[in-house]
């Protein structure tokens, strides 16, 4: 049977066209609506129109990435209401369209967060690196967030000092930038580009004053209780993507990181329709999680899959190391979900697809030739899902004994 082997794609400005993914073996298409704004309602012509198109090449839209979680459903405020009604009016509408898997996340204002974009692996490839000094002397030196010293152990803070003054006025603007702007832009980012985006950005961060972890784990709850009786009747899947990295920053809470946050959300509501995107990336960056125990755990409501792999540092920073190398005993997570795979064919379960994406990517080769949202380069993606598919064509062959 195997994982069905899905591709990020950008849409049609993408570098990368459709028939690129055809000649490379994709079967499915991750995508989403981008030019749409967060809390409006996809249309079905929209969805349709691209649809169409992606089925014109032969492939599947496999999975929304994402619908946007628009910052007022994530606080509850005072517009909650109706921007719960154009959310479940997007999802019947793509339930209507034949579209079946969504991918979203719960993350306060920033989506994913990344110190430096072009860091030099030892192979000579180009990775990303989240260096946690780094950021806490972003967070205090350059964006200047009050109370932002009672985050961070005494090392970090001595440690950011010593970095933030041997930065340039240029690598402080580039280091705001890259992680305000640059990684958020293309994922429905909360700031856009303009003169002032650090004061929007700080602007968005205060809202969060007073939401803490538990209260904006009741605000999933309420999102989960009134989405996810719209998704099943829709036959949508939702998938909750976990928190990058899994641990807290710039004073916003972090409600999808370990095992028992997982674990809390699918006890909220107990479906199908209430599932995961199992990141192996964004939860290996955190010191504390058994990334395989966590698929031995998880699997049953796992509905979406990114499989890439980090490298562990110290003070809990991270960069990333392509598919197979890496903490990530990637081996044992794609015999997890194979097996997992089994189960729902053994129990008629219709959710058998189990859509993995390589997420991610070194730049390798002509990479460094093109242009590529962060994280997305053509050929290391495409080495990704070959050592993938590789490893788990050679795990089924034992699993089924053929």
């Amino acid at each position: 049977m195997a994982l069905e082997k899905t591709w990020r794609w950008f849409g049609e400005s993408d570098s990368i066209s459709l028939p690129y993914l055809r000649q490379m073996g994709v079967e499915g298409v991750v995508t989403s609506l981008y030019h749409i704004p967060v809390g409006e309602v996809w249309q079905k012509n929209e969805i349709m129109r691209l649809k169409t198109i992606i089925e014109g090449y032969g492939l599947r839209w496999s999975v929304i990435e994402s619908l946007p979680v628009s910052e007022g459903i994530k606080t509850h405020s005072s517009d909650y209401r109706s921007l719960i009604k154009n959310y479940n009016r997007s999802i019947i509408n793509l339930g209507d369209c034949g579209i079946d898997t969504v991918c979203y996340n719960f993350m306060p204002v920033l989506d994913w967060a990344r110190t430096n974009l072009y860091y030099r692996t030892e192979q000579c490839s180009e990775s990303m690196l989240f260096d946690y000094p780094t950021f806490a002397a972003f967070d205090r030196f350059i964006l200047k967030r009050k109370e932002a010293d009672k985050d961070y152990p005494e090392e970090i803070l001595r440690k950011s000092e010593e970095i933030f003054k041997l930065m340039s006025q240029e690598a402080q603007g580039e280091l705001a930038y890259n992680i305000i702007i640059k990684t958020q832009a293309f994922v429905h980012g909360v700031v856009e580009q303009s003169n002032n985006y650090e004061e929007k950005f700080l602007q968005h961060l205060k809202v969060y004053k007073h939401i803490d972890a538990n209260q904006l784990r009741n605000n999933l709850f309420s999102f989960l209780h009134d989405v996810i009786p719209i998704a099943e009747k829709a036959g949508v899947n939702m998938c909750i993507h976990p928190d990058d990295p899994p641990f807290p920053l710039l004073g916003l809470p972090r409600i999808a990181s370990t095992l028992d946050d997982f674990i809390k959300i699918i006890q909220q509501y107990d479906s199908v329709a209430n599932g995961i995107t199992f990141c192996t990336g964004s939860l290996s960056s955190g010191n504390a999680n058994d990334v395989v125990k966590m698929a031995q755990k998880l699997a049953h409501r796992v509905n979406f899959i990114h499989l890439r792999n980090t490298v562990q540092l110290p003070d809990n920073s991270f960069y990333e190391s392509g598919h197979l190398s890496g903490c990530v005993d990637m081996y044992a997570i794609v015999k997890i979900l194979l097996e997992e795979q089994i189960n729902r064919i053994n129990d008629g379960r219709t959710d058998i697809r189990m859509p993995f994406r390589p997420d991610h990517g070194l730049r390798i080769l002509d990479d460094f030739n093109r242009e590529a949202n962060p994280g997305y380069p053509l050929i290391g993606r495409l080495k990704g899902l070959a050592e993938i598919d590789g490893l788990q064509t050679g795990i089924e062959r034992n699993l089924l004994h053929v």
